[in-house]
């Protein structure tokens, strides 16, 4: 089950990351976002503008590459940082 938090980066990411194909039904939060297992089909350059979304929109700051790509993993360790970073209480 996809949270409204989780939809709300998913929803963000298609958007960002300019994807015109139809996301895949079976997607879960779990599922990779970057790389070759990605349903989404995002690379390196998409998991820069992910980073940079998340520090603009909900105001948590990454720390460097390994900590991206540990945050950036999937929807949920992506929406569990932000939950536990974020300077603002989220609503999900």
């Amino acid at each position: 089950m996809i949270e409204d938090l989780e939809k709300e980066l998913l929803d963000a990411i298609v958007k960002i990351c300019d994807i015109r194909e139809m996301i895949p039904e079976e997607i879960s939060v779990d599922s990779d976002l970057i790389g070759l297992d990605s349903p989404l089909g995002l690379d390196s350059l998409d998991a820069v503008e992910i980073v940079v979304m998340i520090q603009d929109v909900y105001g948590v700051r990454v720390q460097g590459q390994d900590q991206g790509r540990e945050i950036i993993r999937s929807l949920k360790t992506l929406a569990d940082f932000i939950r536990t970073h974020s300077p603002a209480p989220l609503q999900t």
